[in-house]
């Protein structure tokens, strides 16, 4: 009898235990979802390799099971730029001795300021990831930067017309994607995870060869370089926190794969550390939980929704003892990542970050760099709360800070318009001003950065905006209707303090 019920409780404790595992494995299915992929859903790729759901691969350093399920996902991509007529970039002059009689473009056409030049055709090839089966495909921007056409081509030779959905150079990622159904494609994992001295592989197409798979080890994390620029060319706007490898990577593999030993995707590879522009011992790639967040934005927005803390920081290492002054450091050699300004307009300040506060975590996980500040920032978009333990006089708080955009509100951020392809700063012309001039109004280029105004006109800072291709332009809105969508405007303004009006006609070209 004590036998039975001994068998009894047994089998009531297998089946519970087994139900709920069931349970919690659907329900994890049922709610887990990153860029169009669910959790649990095994593309074929790992199928046929042999990686369905709890497969260990057989050794440590047999990489044939996770390179067979990825390079099917890994795919060639070849760029062609057209052609362009441009103007030099001499610098532009502040006066022009003959304004009076000829105007600036007549000048520099004379005078040899506004000489045209010609960029020959060119061509380019990187790599790509796979990231859906309906043709979402990740990579670097670098690579399809300012390209016209975008050819792709899978593993099987099967090639493609790829678009561009979207592209950040601060972050150097793109989403291009191209018009197909049943790919293979490599599943997110988690960068998080990654440990110095695991094995690692590379993929992608490297010096136009084909399929190309190295192996090596995760050497460091959160490395910093100053590569990537923001659509400005400020350095300081860049995202970096490379996984650092010695794994060889040449050019052409930008924009491939990083995997581990799963086969699934850690980073994007996307530079090389050489003195000669090839292979001499580290590469480095985005971590993947920066690249599915920068890529989900780039599917649903079209851009980036990029959450800024408000902060300027530094390493107190590299801080000279001015520096460290300044913030109220001079009395100890400390360590760590410190608040060397904090804008009174910004998140951190409205959340009482102060300068010269450290910054020990950022939702729980330690900051030492500022690589991995900048990692754990950009996992956020405007409005998201995150919370930042900070020690001040060797006291420690923990604040909430809620992320703005750039431009200090909460607001998601639109896409690029064809007005921010001019590459300028506008302010309306004051009424006071404009009846000064003899103008019912317009707008002032206050600053020219880079963009159509620098790259194809002489135009200055300080013009004032009248029409574009003949409309009316009185102010900001009127500006941003009249340039619209279109491919190609004619400015026409005037400078003050100098008759006679000056026409600019521009083309404007998407910057991805």
């Amino acid at each position: 009898m004590k036998m039975k019920q001994v068998l009894a409780t047994v089998a009531i404790s297998a089946l519970t235990t087994l139900g709920v595992v069931m349970g919690y494995e659907h329900f994890a299915k049922s709610n887990a979802a990153y860029a169009g992929q669910e959790d649990g859903k095994i593309p074929s790729n790992y199928k046929l390799a042999g990686l369905t759901e709890g497969a260990t691969p057989p050794g440590a350093v047999d990489f044939t099971i996770p390179a067979t399920a990825a390079i099917p996902a890994v795919v060639h991509i070849k760029t062609k730029t057209n052609a362009k007529q441009v103007t030099n970039n001499l610098p532009r002059l502040k006066q022009n001795p003959f304004s009076d009689f000829f105007d600036d473009d007549m000048f520099n056409q004379f005078f040899g300021g506004g000489r045209m030049n010609i960029i020959p055709e060119q061509k380019a090839s990187g790599s790509g990831v796979i990231i859906s089966d309906d043709g979402f495909i990740v990579t670097n921007n670098h690579v399809i930067e300012n390209a016209d056409e975008i050819t792709v081509t899978l593993n099987n030779k099967k090639t493609f017309t790829a678009k561009v959905i979207g592209a950040d150079p601060s972050y150097d990622l793109a989403v291009i994607k191209i018009d197909a159904k049943g790919l293979p494609y490599l599943l997110y994992g988690n960068s998080d995870e990654v440990k110095i001295g695991q094995w690692v592989l590379a993929i992608g197409y490297p010096l136009n060869l084909e399929t190309t798979v190295t192996a090596g080890i995760v050497s460091a994390k959160a490395r910093s370089l100053g590569l990537n620029k923001d659509k400005t060319g400020n350095s300081g706007g860049g995202v970096e926190s490379f996984i650092q490898t010695d794994a060889a990577v040449n050019m052409g593999n930008s924009g491939g794969a990083l995997i581990n030993g799963e086969g699934k995707l850690i980073g994007v590879n996307s530079a090389i550390a050489s003195p000669t522009g090839y292979y001499s011992g580290y590469s480095y790639a985005i971590p993947v939980n920066i690249a599915k967040k920068v890529v989900d934005d780039l599917i649903k927005f079209g851009t980036v929704q990029r959450g800024y803390l408000g902060i300027m920081f530094g390493n107190a290492a590299d801080m000279t003892d001015d520096q460290k002054t300044k913030i109220g450091l001079s009395d100890k050699n400390y360590d760590g990542i410190y608040a060397t300004d904090v804008p009174t307009d910004g998140a951190a300040y409205a959340a009482g970050i102060r300068k010269g506060d450290r910054i020990q975590k950022i939702n729980g996980v330690e900051i030492s760099s500022g690589g991995e500040l900048q990692e754990q920032v950009s996992r956020y978009k405007p409005g998201d709360k995150i919370s930042v333990s900070i020690l001040r006089n060797e006291k420690p708080l923990l604040l909430t800070v809620t992320l703005k955009n750039k431009s200090g509100n909460y607001d998601i951020v639109k896409n690029e318009s064809q007005l921010d392809l001019l590459g300028a700063d506008f302010a309306p012309l004051e009424l006071k001003k404009a009846k000064e001039y003899g103008v019912n109004g317009g707008v002032i280029v206050k600053k020219i950065n880079s963009g159509a105004l620098y790259d194809q006109t002489r135009m200055k800072d300080g013009f004032v905006i009248l029409r574009v291709n003949d409309k009316d332009v009185k102010n900001l809105d009127e500006l941003r209707k009249a340039v619209g969508n279109e491919k190609s405007i004619t400015i026409s303004g005037f400078y003050p303090g100098y008759d006679g009006l000056y026409e600019y006609p521009i083309t404007l070209e998407p910057n991805n």
